[in-house]
């Protein structure tokens, strides 16, 4: 291979190959750039989030009966307007060690379309929320989403233009694919996902079937020591640390293989994937997505963390002693109101972990792959019992160094459609449109 082909790949045996980052060592010609590139990520949450927990100021609020309702419902009143993110609200509370580097975004709303399931639009309609008379080929407001609109600019050279991850492997399906997909190609064309970790990895580093060899590392380790001489000492360290995450990354793949095998071999009840420690899928899968972002596989990724309305249950290890259906309990909150609130800081810290992943990585400019990345959390619904579409729970960590401004909470004014958000952060990307989907305007306060 070429300096400039071995920055990116290295060849192992049995055709096996591993994925690099950029190293200034080896940039020749038109790999030389000014600055990292830039990535765009998703992590959505399924079922909303209990309010009290997460916005400021509800706390003492009473709780909601359970309701289907698709209309405005509960929120307080806030003042619009920016102030600093500082005083966390217990769900929040993972976010200490990165609320610097966090911004939140409260007040965004959809509009609702009826004639369709609330989960259903709230999760298939979260990247795309087009306007109720733009499409009239479907019920739901569903057009291209908004991962491919930027994938169109800052995707279009990398191997994967879009990468999009699942952690919902369960074989059970007992709801249409709108109620499980966050990545549409368009209206009625389902972007189709990874749900298995392994399928992941190998889709993204060439390796075989698992048994088949050895694992990648294996492979590639003297083709691997021949490339570390052209190295420089910081390229090195930066080598080292990937090659040791990527071993890391196998080892945890081969444990949930492992664990699955024999909880199949027990012949429980339960499907294998609901004796599975969930966060540990979470992290496996987040692991993987930002492998592929350091190493320039792809620079726009979603992460689908479960489906909407399914009650297949979960092992939400460390809270509790047997799996539990998220979406049941919702139903329920005034049974269930601390083990859902349980729910909603375990995904929280699975996020967190992902953002410290992000900004343990140097890019080649001293900047970290978190600085790159426009990386958002969120949710379809406000909250999962009185499945409202306003004020819904958004955060958007890292992209210091594409001109956002960082750790500051932001509550827009009513009516202001999440579309303002992706278009704002499209912008900040560099992509010169004007409108997406039924946005209205950019949101200037975040912004620098």
């Amino acid at each position: 291979m070429s300096r400039a082909t071995r920055r990116q790949f290295l060849q192992g045996a049995a055709g096996t190959t591993l994925a690099l980052p950029l190293f200034e060592s080896l940039a020749v010609g038109k790999d030389k750039r000014s600055r990292p590139r830039q990535r765009m990520a998703i992590y959505y949450i399924p079922m909303g989030v209990v309010r009290k927990g997460f916005f400021p100021g509800e706390e003492e609020t009473l709780l909601p009966k359970f309701n289907g309702a698709t209309t405005k419902a509960i929120g307080i009143e806030r003042s619009v307007g920016t102030k600093a993110f500082e005083d966390l609200t217990p769900t929040q509370e993972p976010l200490e060690p990165i609320k610097k580097k966090v911004s939140f975004i409260s007040g965004l709303d959809r509009t609702y379309k009826q004639g369709t399931d609330v989960h259903a639009q709230c999760g298939s309609c979260f990247l795309s929320s087009a306007t109720m008379d733009s499409v009239t080929e479907s019920a739901y407001p569903l057009d291209r989403t908004f991962d491919h609109i930027v994938a169109d600019s800052i995707g279009a050279e990398t191997p994967f233009r879009t990468l999009t991850l699942s952690c919902n492997s369960h074989q059970d399906n007992k709801e249409s694919i709108h109620f499980d997909n966050i990545s549409w190609y368009g209206t009625g064309h389902v972007t189709p996902s990874i749900r298995d970790v392994r399928q992941a990895y190998r889709r993204l580093f060439g390796t075989q079937a698992r048994g088949s060899f050895r694992n990648i590392t294996d492979l590639v380790l003297e083709d691997a020591k021949e490339l570390q001489r052209d190295l420089n000492k910081r390229d090195q360290d930066k080598f080292k640390e990937y090659f040791a995450g990527i071993r890391s990354l196998e080892l945890q793949i081969d444990r949930l293989e492992g664990m699955r095998d024999e909880i199949k071999a027990a012949n429980i009840d339960l499907p294998a994937d609901a004796l599975l420690p969930r966060g540990e899928y979470i992290r496996t899968m987040g692991d993987i997505m930002v492998a592929a972002l350091q190493t320039g596989l792809t620079n726009v990724a979603t992460l689908m963390i479960g489906p909407e309305r399914w009650n297949t249950p979960y092992l939400f290890e460390s809270l509790f002693d047997k799996p539990m259906s998220h979406h049941t309990m919702t139903h329920a909150p005034h049974k269930f109101v601390n083990e859902l609130l349980q729910i909603d800081k375990f995904y929280m810290q699975q996020y967190v972990y992902i953002c410290q992943r992000m900004d343990a990585i140097i890019e080649f400019d001293g900047s970290t792959l978190l600085d790159n990345t426009i990386f958002t959390y969120g949710s379809g619904l406000g909250d999962g019992t009185t499945h409202q579409f306003n004020d819904l729970p958004i955060l958007m960590a890292g992209g210091e160094q594409l001109g956002v401004k960082q750790g500051q909470h932001t509550h827009v004014p009513d009516n202001t459609p999440l579309a303002n958000l992706f278009l704002t952060q499209a912008q900040l990307l560099g992509i010169e449109i004007n409108a997406f989907a039924d946005s209205t305007t950019t949101i200037s306060d975040m912004k620098r």
